[in-house]
């Protein structure tokens, strides 16, 4: 029963996409073969995100910092932190990250098992030692039994920890939104002014240059040249988080960087530089504010930003030249045309 519950999941949220512009159609959710889908393998997953034991001192879980109600962001600039610290980026959402190629938004990991595990390590984020993380799962008789029935013994690793967790991620699904109804050929799914927004987004705003495909994104990086945002830059918490993670990354003048490199401190690559991942545009109305670093409060600035060429010195976007009546209705277009309909979400029972 459990199985055939799954399978009409997955069919209900994979809708098939024209190749009308940039679109493409997909027929199916990526599961990683070491990594099979199971009910209960989601289950598991699912109580983990949201069980504190995951940060140091028990107070945060993943789901502190990607909210059901906001699209699994958070509606901050930047994430929340262990105390005493800051983070320095802010929280991407989570709905549809199962069709990302690289994880985060410098892209240093490439699967969500290896992203699962960073935030829970991370000195200014959960700051747990994965170590003890094992213990302490496995002192939990419930979580060994799950465990037992999943993975085929009780064996609580951070390995299985992160599979589980990769797991439930990977029903994170936006699917059956207005684009996807009239991509089906429901002529009527977007609104006037949506449809006038879509032909915007596909034609004169060159948005599908960048976000196509099932998850309306390239899988790529490009260096935006987005302003830094002049409180972060004098927060002393903010520079230490800068400067640890570059210093991790082996950047040799980590002690005097002043702004956030990007891609640049995985690849070393110049063209990197200020580089970040295109973000999926899934839920967007609902994952404000919106660049890395939550600069944007609103999405008429963002449209505003692309509509002007981007940053100074970005090489990758020339100005748009929307008029206000074009810019709008491109809001209308991402507001409602992108929304996925409504799913019922219960927070588990954490034993």
């Amino acid at each position: 029963m459990k199985k055939t519950i799954w399978i009409i999941f997955i069919a209900f949220c994979l809708p098939a996409y024209s190749l009308a512009g940039h679109l493409e159609p997909f027929r199916d959710v990526p599961i990683p073969e070491y990594n099979p889908q199971t009910p209960e393998k989601v289950e598991l997953g699912k109580k983990l995100f949201f069980d504190r034991r995951l940060s140091g001192d028990g107070t945060t879980n993943c789901g502190t910092c990607h909210d059901p109600e906001l699209a699994y962001s958070d509606g901050l600039e930047i994430s929340l932190h262990y105390p005493t610290t800051r983070n320095w980026r802010n929280s991407p959402t989570l709905v549809n990250v199962a069709f990302h190629k690289y994880q985060f938004h410098d892209g240093r990991a490439a699967t969500l098992e290896d992203q699962a595990l960073f935030p829970m390590m991370s000195a200014f984020e959960l700051n747990q030692n994965l170590e003890y993380l094992e213990e302490e799962i496995r002192s939990v008789p419930e979580y060994v039994e799950e465990f037992t029935k999943v993975f085929g013994d009780g064996d609580t690793t951070k390995e299985r920890i992160a599979m589980a967790i990769a797991a439930f991620e990977r029903t994170l699904i936006s699917c059956d939104a207005p684009l996807d109804r009239f991509l089906q050929g429901e002529a009527d799914a977007l609104s006037p002014d949506a449809l006038k927004g879509y032909e915007i987004f596909t034609g004169k705003g060159k948005c599908t240059d960048c976000h196509f495909g099932p998850n309306l994104a390239d899988d790529k990086f490009h260096a935006l040249q987005v302003p830094e945002n002049p409180e972060h830059l004098t927060d002393p918490r903010i520079a230490a988080t800068r400067r640890f993670v570059a210093k991790v990354y082996h950047f040799e003048e980590y002690r005097t960087l002043d702004e956030d490199p990007g891609r640049y401190l995985i690849t070393k690559d110049p063209k990197d530089w200020k580089a970040f991942k295109t973000p999926t545009l899934r839920e967007i109305a609902k994952t404000a504010p919106y660049m890395h670093n939550g600069i944007f409060a609103t999405l008429d600035e963002v449209i505003d930003f692309f509509n002007t060429g981007c940053g100074e010195g970005n090489t990758v976007l020339k100005p748009l030249q929307l008029t206000a009546e074009e810019k709008e209705q491109l809001k209308v277009f991402l507001v409602e045309g992108l929304a996925g309909a409504p799913r019922d979400f219960t927070y588990p029972k954490i034993p």
